[in-house]
């Protein structure tokens, strides 16, 4: 091998690169989301209506099949940009200290595993006409994923230890599920509507409006206890901010904004934009939860 290319591998595999994969594979998980958003909102869904080629004689999508197909496949396009950041992660985790090591290969590992996870489930959903169950399936694939590359995030920091209180500690992890169920809920909220698929695409036969009430309960009491939590912590502290606590307070915030999306979009019939939006705070959550569990029970 020749020397110059031999100095890029090494260059691109390096441990010191650590910290820009992983942030690169957080942001790249969170992007995915929000184009696989787009898909649905535009219903090009089925732009590319075969699976693995994006026709029967092309992988590609054809001038013949408009924007919906050009979605579509730079939808699925970016599934291989996703590929080779989880490589580089990957890598760059194995050639890390053994010390540092030992605490990012699961979730190193993961991400590449839930990449595959996603492009067979994506193929299912195609063949399966856009069944809102499988689409509903890919959302909480990348919320698992945007976990995991949010750990990674975390874990590439060597953290000092911090002591928080203990009603804050004990609170991490009911806010921990209670997240977890309010997403899963937005999720069949979302495949009851008009953005499940395209519009000739099943629902999963839930009733809208009921299940907007079923949602919204649980993203209340989430906001309760952040915000029980955040109390707890700016009062314990005398004005000085830990990262435990901007993080809560960044997390209560995106709460707020999710809150307020959501309830406009309920009275204005769900506009695609503002589902766009709020698949995104949908997105940025669920990073964000993970960093509060992190922050204080690991902090």
């Amino acid at each position: 091998m020749p020397k110059r290319l031999l100095n890029l591998f090494k260059g691109l595999f390096s441990p010191d690169r650590l910290r820009l994969y992983v942030w690169l594979s957080l942001a790249s998980q969170i992007l995915i989301v929000v184009t696989g958003g787009l898909v649905r909102l535009t219903g090009s869904g089925l732009g590319c209506p075969t699976w693995p080629k994006c026709t029967d004689e092309s992988f590609t999508t054809t001038p013949e099949m408009g924007i919906h197909g050009f979605i579509e496949y730079a939808n699925r396009t970016l599934t291989g940009l996703l590929s080779v950041i989880a490589i580089l992660t990957f890598v760059a985790v194995l050639r890390s200290p053994l010390r540092r090591q030992s605490s990012l290969l699961a979730p190193a590992l993961g991400l590449p595993l839930g990449i595959v996870a996603q492009i067979v489930l994506g193929g299912l959903t195609v063949r399966t006409k856009l069944n809102p169950w499988l689409v509903g399936g890919h959302f909480i694939v990348s919320g698992i994923m945007i976990s995991a590359a949010t750990l990674l995030v975390w874990r590439s920091y060597q953290r000092v230890r911090v002591v928080v209180p203990e009603s804050a500690y004990r609170l991490a992890w009911p806010i921990s599920l209670v997240g977890a169920v309010t997403v899963v809920i937005g999720v069949l909220v979302t495949g009851a509507g008009p953005h499940a698929g395209d519009a000739q695409s099943s629902r999963n036969g839930l009733d809208l409006e009921v299940w907007q009430h079923y949602h919204s309960y649980p993203a209340y009491l989430l906001m309760a206890l952040v915000g029980i939590q955040l109390y707890v912590l700016v009062r314990s502290e005398q004005g000085s901010w830990s990262l435990s606590t901007k993080i809560t307070t960044a997390l209560f915030a995106t709460l707020a904004l999710q809150a307020l999306v959501g309830v406009v979009q309920a009275r204005l019939g769900v506009p695609p934009l503002l589902v766009g939006i709020h698949m995104l705070g949908a997105s940025a959550l669920v990073s964000l939860l993970t960093f509060n569990f992190l922050s204080t029970r690991a902090a």
